[in-house]
């Protein structure tokens, strides 16, 4: 099971699986792991998409993995300042369900908030629905305390604000294992809206779906969450959840706003008048909190829903601007059917961050070649619309070949040098983000483009 995160990627086995309850733990794994030259793979609940946590051999051995699935613990929740300090382990919709009494809540909220860990929020500086409104991870995390490669301890950020030097905080987020095993982390708390409204509105046309998107943020209006599934998903989504969707819709609009009473009926209001105004078959709103928790769990369980079509998909997470939606989402339509694959979108609308699933049965001779070909071409069409390559899930393995189409040699150099600051002998999670060759030191001698 340790060999693998939740992509389709496998490359080495771990030599060693550590269990860790406490930073003591930790430094102690690290050391012994440096002592014996040997790479070291964090690993959360493994819900990573791009092999951000599959262990990849370097130095005299295979991988040592660090897992911090035991590190489960909240350790302090302040009420009045909203700051909670927790253990990487700890289950990310957990930390939620135990601020329900103090009328709080940890914002990020990924779609495998059921399962996925602070730690690996952290790590890949998770998103989610709520995103759209309240930020990423890197927004919410005050302060981390980190095993460095050597295995020392050290804390980044503080819960004071504007302290003075580099904000070593904002680089760690995000930075994929690759500068250090996160082992306590001072998280920012939410208190929960006095108001809130879920809407569903439903399309007979993709096309207007993606447009009312961007007519809804050009009407000044910023939801707490904008959503989008398109027709075949909602099918599969309904016959899964039995969320009320309607199934004959060509796409479908989650649409959530909150705040005081008064300014989210008129934000619904005027989200209702936008979405009549492009097209918008029916307009609904979630009579109560049953039924407003029902139309999130059928976001929330859309991956699990394509096991009734097919038992394999590919799934990408690529960023396109907001205007671009309606032109990127029909070449995704084109390359499906290019390679004779089904393609189904549900995704993070709002922030134009797209999630294609390329669906298909493994056991297809010849499917996989066409699989990852599509997702070449995803990428670079994503690429072209003046997009990124990640939003929410990483580059990892997956993406790192791509780093080169959007960074500069001296932007790979920086990213490089930053890298070997917290980890000069480049142990913490080798071989993922940063293509081989990123420092310009390394390119001396190397034929231009070798080693893209």
């Amino acid at each position: 099971m340790y060999e693998r995160d939740a992509s389709m990627i496998t490359v080495d086995r771990p030599a060693v699986v550590c269990f860790p309850r406490t930073a003591v733990e930790v430094q102690a794994c690290v050391r012994a792991a440096a002592h014996h030259d040997r790479p070291v793979v964090a690993r959360g609940a493994g819900t990573g998409l791009a092999g951000g946590a599959v262990p990849v051999a370097s130095g005299v051995g295979g991988p040592v993995v660090i897992t911090t699935t035991k590190m489960d613990r909240i350790l302090s929740v302040d009420v009045e300042d909203r700051v909670a300090w927790v253990q990487p382990g700890v289950v990310n919709l957990d930390l939620t369900r135990a601020l329900a009494g103090h009328r709080m809540h940890f914002a990020p909220d990924p779609s495998s908030q059921q399962s996925c860990t602070i730690g690996g929020n952290v790590a890949n500086n998770s998103g989610g629905p709520h995103c759209l409104a309240y930020g990423v991870t890197s927004a919410h995390v005050l302060a981390v305390d980190v095993v460095l490669a050597d295995g020392s301890l050290a804390r980044l950020g503080a819960l004071e604000a504007d302290v003075p030097g580099y904000d070593l905080r904002g680089a760690f987020v995000g930075s994929e294992g690759t500068m250090g095993i996160s082992t306590r982390i001072a998280v920012r708390l939410t208190p929960n809206p006095p108001a809130v409204k879920t809407m569903l509105l439903d399309f007979v046309s993709v096309d207007d779906a993606a447009g009312c998107v961007s007519g809804i943020i050009a009407a000044g209006l910023v939801p707490a969450a904008l959503e989008m599934i398109e027709g075949k998903m909602i099918e599969a989504v309904e016959a899964f959840v039995h969320a009320g969707y309607p199934a004959d819709a060509a796409a479908v609009l989650l649409v959530e706003v909150d705040g005081l009473p008064g300014g989210v009926a008129e934000d619904a209001a005027a989200v209702a008048s936008v979405g009549e105004r492009c097209g918008a078959r029916t307009v609904r709103i979630a009579a109560d909190e049953t039924e407003r928790q029902l139309l999130w769990k059928g976001r929330k369980s859309a991956f699990g829903a394509v096991a009734r079509i097919a038992p394999n998909y590919y799934l990408h997470d690529t960023v396109v601007p907001r205007t671009r939606l309606v032109e990127v989402l029909r070449e995704i339509y084109d390359i499906a059917a290019r390679h004779d694959l089904l393609v189904m979108n549900v995704f993070h609308a709002g922030d134009g961050n797209l999630h294609p699933l390329l669906v298909f049965d493994a056991r297809e001779p010849g499917v996989l070649e066409r699989v990852h070909a599509a997702g070449d071409e995803i990428v670079g069409a994503s690429l072209r619309a003046g997009g990124v390559l990640t939003g929410e899930h990483g580059i990892g393995l997956e993406k790192k070949a791509y780093m080169s189409q959007m960074f500069s040699a001296d932007d790979l150099d920086a990213q490089a040098r930053l890298r070997a600051a917290f980890d000069p002998d480049e142990r913490m999670n080798p071989s993922k983000v940063l293509p081989a060759g990123s420092r310009c030191g390394d390119l001396q001698g190397v034929p231009e483009g070798a080693w893209v």
